[in-house]
């Protein structure tokens, strides 16, 4: 009788930016817990995440969010197999307390320590709720730091096909929030405000870049935003905010999905997933369902909370790192301009 395969648990740690996070992950795919402690109310006042206040409130938090998901779980760290951390890219305070609480759990717990690359644990979000998802497909990664086009061509494993080449979109939705006086986060209030809004209402320039039919830029469509602020107080007129921010949002959604979907066709791959803080944008979501249904693609895409940063997509990504083999030592360390597909 062949002996039962033991289950993997991944107790996992996120703190790259300003969420402090800890999950336990099943077998790479069965979130056991999801503990998120966010610090957005404590950075809003400031328009933006403050590094250093982000630092020091992971360490106040890091431990309660790491007991919060065993318990959760209803596991001991005897239970868990191995654990996961991010270690990058993000902001370097942030990083390190993440890192550390990680070492110090291995080391003391003697269990093997897996460092998982941000933007790989983004991609991953799209295994919690999609069981037959498997690699090859495509991915958009669209968040507040990041803009790419990838295959994701196995677990863990990436061919970049296209990137920003300044502003990600994410960023510019931020800029553009706080010119109309919408405030930080600017993803979520923007998404908000544009439904009151027409989004044909003003015409703003989608950039396309010479020669890289994938790659992004969105710092033209940013400045031509704000110099359509900048004239209307110069003449004394008022600004339609909704309308602005929903043909701003147009613009963005358009270059994310056209680009995305030529990718699919041209590479020839019939499944398209998304990711990041951006793929919980309502406009965006709903305008590539549209494109794959015409493009007879199978469009994937996580819940808004496995979207924006959180350890269940670390748990994931380091489960399927730790089936590959990877471990890494106590010399781990943060890097905050981590590259995709670099180890």
């Amino acid at each position: 009788m062949e002996a039962e395969k033991k289950d993997v648990l991944i107790l996992a740690i996120e703190s790259s930016c300003d969420e402090t996070a800890a999950s336990v992950v099943r077998n790479g795919r069965e979130v056991l817990s999801n503990v998120i402690s966010s610090q957005i109310a404590l950075h809003t006042q400031f328009g933006g995440v403050v590094p250093e206040i982000a630092s020091r409130k992971h360490i106040e938090k890091i431990n309660q969010v790491v007991t919060q998901a065993l318990e959760d779980a209803q596991v001991t760290l005897e239970d868990i197999t191995a654990i996961g951390v991010t270690y990058g890219p993000g902001l370097v305070g942030a990083l390190l307390v993440g890192v550390a609480e990680a070492k110090a759990i291995a080391f003391a717990a003697k269990k093997p320590l897996v460092g998982v690359h941000h933007i790989e644990g983004h991609v991953s979000a799209n295994y919690i709720e999609n069981p037959e998802l498997e690699p090859p497909f495509v991915c958009l990664i669209v968040s507040g730091g990041h803009t790419h086009l990838v295959i994701v061509k196995d677990y863990g494993e990436f061919e970049i096909i296209g990137r920003t080449r300044d502003d990600a979109a994410g960023e510019a939705f931020d800029k553009v929030a706080r010119a109309v006086g919408l405030g930080y986060p600017g993803g979520p209030k923007v998404d908000q405000k544009a439904r009151e809004g027409n989004p044909h209402a003003i015409e703003f320039p989608r950039a396309k870049v010479e020669g890289s039919p994938y790659d992004f830029s969105f710092s033209g469509l940013k400045s031509a935003v704000l110099n359509y602020i900048n004239k209307a107080h110069m003449t004394g007129e008022e600004i339609p905010v909704a309308d602005l921010v929903a043909s701003f949002q147009n613009a963005v959604v358009e270059a994310l999905v056209s680009r995305t979907v030529l990718a699919a066709k041209e590479y020839g791959y019939d499944k398209l997933a998304i990711a990041g803080g951006v793929a919980s944008n309502s406009a965006l979501r709903e305008a590539m369902q549209n494109a794959c249904d015409e493009a007879g693609l199978t469009f994937y895409h996580p819940s808004p909370i496995f979207c924006t940063d959180n350890a269940a997509m670390i748990g994931v990504a380091a489960y399927y790192e730790y089936q590959k083999g990877t471990r890494h030592g106590w010399d781990l360390n943060a890097v905050p301009n981590l590259k995709l597909g670099e180890r």
